[in-house]
C-alpha cells in the first residue's frame, strides 16, 4: 500500500507523467513445472459427461479413484504463486526490465521512463510517454493474455480520479463499506455516528493519570470472537487505504480480538456504526517536490495495561523548514509494547517507531528518482528533541539509550531533521488517543476530501466525453472540412 500510494504522488508530481493500469488473464495456469505433482480424485465426484469424454471408467482403480499427473501450475498448488512470479521475472528481464532488491513489488526499466508496481497480476504503470507503456504491452502480449486501461481509474481494490489539470490525485473505495455492512447484517444507526470508538472523559482537576480499568464484561463465545476478527480484518485494509480515523479504533479492538467480551463487540458495533455514517472517505494526493515530511506523537497511558499510544503522520511536500500538509501516504497508529515510564520517553518511543518506519519510504522514492534530504519529523515534546538532538543528556535513562539511542544515529547520518512545532499542528496527534465526536467531526477534514469535490470533477469528464462523443452538427462538420482545406472558404464547389 505504500508503494502504490508513493507511486501515485509520484505519477501526479512528474512533468508529463501518466499512470495505466493491466492485468494479466490465467496468471497462475499451465506454468510448467520441473517438478510433477500428483493427485487422487473419487470418480463419482466428477461430472458423467467428464468422466464419459475421457474414458476414465477405464482408467480408475477397483476403489473408485483416478489418479493425475499435474504438469503445470494450477490454483490450490502452494508453489502456482511463486512459479508463475519467477517466470513472468525472466521474462521481463529479457526485455529490460528489473524487479527492485529492496521493494519486491517494484520494477523500472533499466532506460526507458517506466516504472511500475506488481501486485501478483496488477501492475499499476508509471510512464512518460505512450510508446513507452505500449513497449511493456507488447512484452507481456507476447506470452500472455492482458486486459488493460489507459485512463488507470481502478487498482487493488481502489478508485482513482485523476485531476492531471490542477495536479491532484483522489483515492477512494465507494462501495467497500456497503458490501461490508451487507456481510455483516449491519443496519446503518438511525443516529449518525461520528466517533469510532468510546473517548476517555476529560477529568478537569485531576492530578494524576491511571490507566484504564479492567474490562469485567462476559467473554464471548467461539461466534463472537469470529465476528470481531472479521470485522478487523475487513476494516484495517479499507483504514489503510483511503479511512486513516479508524486506525485508533481499529488497534483498540484488536488487542482484545484473541478473549473478546461484551464490552469489545459493542465497540466493534459502534466502528460499524461511523464506518455506515461516513462510508466514502476520499484521500488527495496533490502535485510536490516528492520529499517526505512527518508528524511524530505519543499518548501515555492511554491503553489497557498501562500502554502507550506511538501516532505518526507522513506525507510528500517540499523542502521547507516547516513542510505543508498533504494526503496521508502513511499513518502510523501503534500500541507501544514496552511500558514506557514517561511522558517524554513515550515521545522518544514514537519517534524511534515514526523513524523507523520512514527508512523504507526513504529507499523507494529514491529508486523512483526522487532525491530524498534529511527527512523532517515534527514533534511537540521539547525533552525527546533534546535527547535526538543530543542538546540533553538524561543521567537515569539507560532503558531509553538501549531502546532509542538509533535515532542519534541515523541522524548524525543526515536522514532525519527532528524540530518542534506546537501540539496543535501535530497531524498525529489525531491517531494516538480517542477523541470525542465534535472533534472527529471538525478534524476529518483535516485528513479527507469531501466527496462534493470529486463527484464535480467525475461530472465534468463525463460531460467532456459526452461532448466528444456527440456527433458534429452539419455547420461543425463544414467548418472542420473548410480547415482542413477539404471545402473552399467561399460558397462552391470543393477543391480538387
Amino acid at each position: 500500500m505504500l508503494t502504490v500510494k508513493l507511486l501515485l504522488n509520484s505519477v501526479i508530481s512528474t512533468k508529463n507523467a501518466r499512470f495505466m493500469t493491466i492485468d494479466i488473464k490465467d496468471f497462475y495456469l499451465n506454468t510448467l513445472m520441473t517438478r510433477y505433482e500428483y493427485m487422487r480424485l473419487k470418480l463419482s465426484e466428477l461430472p458423467p459427461d467428464f468422466v464419459e469424454e475421457y474414458k476414465l471408467n477405464n482408467k480408475a482403480t477397483k476403489d473408485g479413484y483416478v489418479y493425475l499427473e499435474i504438469r503445470g501450475g494450477m490454483y490450490g498448488l502452494p508453489q502456482a504463486g511463486i512459479l508463475a512470479q519467477e517466470l513472468l521475472e525472466k521474462r521481463l528481464n529479457t526485455k529490460g526490465y528489473r524487479q527492485s532488491k529492496i521493494t519486491p513489488e517494484f520494477w523500472k526499466h533499466d532506460w526507458r521512463p517506466i516504472c511500475f508496481t506488481l501486485v501478483v497480476d496488477d501492475f499499476g504503470v508509471k510512464y512518460v510517454g505512450q510508446e513507452h507503456a505500449e513497449h511493456l504491452m507488447q512484452c507481456l502480449q507476447d506470452k500472455y493474455t492482458i486486459s488493460y486501461e489507459w485512463e488507470g481509474t481502478r487498482y487493488l481494490g481502489l478508485t482513482i480520479d485523476w485531476d492531471y489539470t490542477n495536479g491532484e490525485v483522489h483515492i477512494s473505495m465507494p462501495t467497500y463499506i456497503e458490501e461490508a455492512l451487507l456481510r455483516f447484517k449491519h443496519q446503518p444507526p438511525r443516529k449518525p455516528q461520528n466517533q469510532p470508538h468510546p473517548h476517555t472523559p476529560i477529568r478537569y482537576g485531576a492530578k494524576q493519570q491511571f490507566t484504564e480499568p479492567v474490562d469485567a464484561s462476559p467473554p464471548l463465545d467461539k461466534t463472537g470472537k469470529k465476528f470481531i476478527q472479521e470485522v478487523c480484518g475487513t476494516l484495517l485494509y479499507y483504514a489503510r487505504a483511503v479511512d486513516c480515523t479508524m486506525l485508533a479504533a481499529l488497534g483498540s479492538i484488536a488487542t482484545q480480538q484473541a478473549n473478546p467480551t461484551q464490552l469489545t463487540l459493542t465497540k466493534a458495533r459502534q466502528l460499524l456504526d461511523y464506518a455506515a455514517t461516513h462510508p466514502d472517505a476520499i484521500v488527495t494526493y496533490r502535485a510536490s517536490d516528492m520529499v517526505l515530511a512527518g508528524h511524530s506523537d505519543a499518548s501515555y497511558l492511554s491503553e489497557s495495561k498501562a500502554h502507550s499510544i506511538a501516532g505518526g503522520h507522513f506525507f510528500l511536500a517540499s523542502n521547507s523548514p516547516y513542510p505543508d500538509n498533504n494526503g496521508a501516504v502513511l499513518t502510523v497508529a501503534k500500541i507501544i509494547k514496552v511500558v514506557m515510564l514517561s511522558a517524554a520517553e513515550a515521545e522518544l518511543g514514537a519517534l524511534y517507531i515514526n523513524c523507523r518506519e520512514a527508512v523504507p519510504a526513504r529507499h523507494q522514492l529514491e529508486e523512483m528518482g526522487h532525491v530524498q534530504p534529511p527527512t523532517p519529523i515534527q514533534t511537540d515534546n521539547t525533552t525527546a528533541l533534546g535527547v535526538v538532538n543530543n542538546t540533553i543528556q538524561p543521567r537515569r535513562t539507560k532503558a531509553m539509550d538501549m531502546r532509542f539511542h538509533w535515532l542519534r544515529c541515523r541522524k548524525r547520518q543526515k536522514q532525519f531533521r527532528v524540530y518542534w512545532r506546537a501540539g496543535p499542528t501535530n497531524k498525529g496527534d489525531y491517531v494516538t488517543k480517542h477523541h470525542a465526536a465534535i472533534h472527529h467531526t471538525s478534524v476529518r477534514p483535516e485528513f479527507l476530501t469531501p466527496r462534493s469535490k470529486v463527484d464535480l470533477l467525475r461530472k465534468r469528464r463525463e460531460h467532456v466525453r459526452a461532448q466528444m462523443a456527440r456527433p458534429m452538427s452539419r455547420l461543425t462538420a463544414r467548418a472542420n472540412l473548410r480547415c482542413k482545406g477539404v471545402l473552399n472558404s467561399g460558397v462552391g464547389t470543393p477543391r480538387q
